[in-house]
């Protein structure tokens, strides 16, 4: 009888012990200094317990070890950057890096921007390099798997505001912009471009040229249709922002030089649309090269304020030019 007393007893003050230590996981405690960790593809769990104890967010890893065994969070870890400050529990870190609620950074790239202004945007925001992302948007084998029929990604990232996980790769920031831009020119707005017989990679051209020309909403239809107007008459284009595309990221005012210069994005001196996008149209301008104004315009002169004069004629045109040029004196 005594033997067995003497030994619940012993059991019961085990187990008490037991339950005390473990009970510790759940109690939350300060972690010194914000912690930062990356949880890289590959790494197993006892290498993120080392790595949570070595950056001080943790300080019992057998604890640590034993729970995410025991309930099969070691399996569950999402890769991704995560930072750690301020009371934490060993409880709640192993269930943030279980849900993923990793480190995120937002950017947004307005309407307009180029490839290059989307580099240098995504670069200054720490998420992916400027050579990178220039080396992928021009890369022939990613832009077939994306079903890109252009000479690189300008044009398909839709400009928006994004959040993305930190330490994401380049593809997936690429795909998920791609895919944003297709998920606004789909349903009724891909069939009409279809209808009239346009494809993607067309509306997407004529969208940026009327994103890079309009400076309000009203007028982004009437610029369409006289690109449409032109283009139905075989005229050349004459949009000014297509002949210093590709001049790369050039940020200046188009010069009578820069319109005798012979490129093939150069819609002075070739006939119909360029070779792809000079910009990241928005919702707007793509739904304006999709439904043009019902107007006869041919052509139209900046008159100031951000609105524009357009034209029937040649003659029309050359006096709105002449007004312009008197007023801007």
């Amino acid at each position: 009888m005594f033997k067995v007393t003497t030994l619940s007893r012993i059991a019961v003050i085990v187990l008490s012990v037991f339950l005390l230590y473990f009970s510790t996981f759940f109690v939350p405690r300060e972690i010194p200094s914000p912690a930062e960790i990356q949880i890289k593809d590959g790494m197993t769990f006892d290498q993120t317990v080392n790595a949570l104890k070595a950056r001080g967010i943790i300080k019992d890893t057998f604890i640590f070890r034993g729970m995410g065994l025991l309930t099969g969070a070691d399996k569950r870890i999402k890769r991704g950057y995560y930072l750690f400050s301020g009371e934490l529990s060993p409880y709640s870190i192993l269930k943030r890096l279980v849900e993923g609620r990793v480190e995120e950074v937002r950017v947004t790239i307005p309407e307009g921007f180029n490839l290059w202004q989307i580099a240098e945007r995504l670069d200054k925001k720490g998420i992916v390099k400027k050579e990178e992302f220039l080396g992928l948007a021009f890369d022939r084998n990613l832009l077939d798997k994306l079903d890109i029929k252009g000479p690189s990604l300008e044009g398909y990232l839709f400009p928006d505001t994004y959040i993305f996980p930190r330490g994401v790769g380049p593809v997936a920031v690429i795909r998920t912009m791609v895919d944003n831009m297709r998920r606004h020119l789909s349903g009724e707005l891909l069939q009409e471009a279809e209808r009239k017989g346009l494809s993607e990679l067309e509306v997407l051209t004529l969208a940026s040229i009327i994103e890079k020309e309009a400076r309000v909403d009203v007028e982004r239809p009437l610029i369409s249709a006289v690109y449409h107007n032109r283009l139905k008459r075989g005229m050349p284009l004459q949009a000014d922002p297509t002949t210093i595309y590709d001049l790369k990221d050039e940020r200046r005012p188009v010069t009578r030089k820069d319109l005798l210069r012979d490129s093939p994005y150069n819609t002075y001196i070739h006939r119909g649309l360029p070779p792809g996008p000079i910009a990241s149209p928005g919702l707007a301008s793509i739904r304006a090269a999709v439904y043009p104004a019902d107007v006869p315009y041919l052509y139209f002169v900046y008159s100031g304020e951000g609105r524009h004069v357009f034209s029937t004629t040649k003659e029309q045109h050359m006096r709105a030019v002449m007004r312009y040029k008197r007023n801007r004196k």
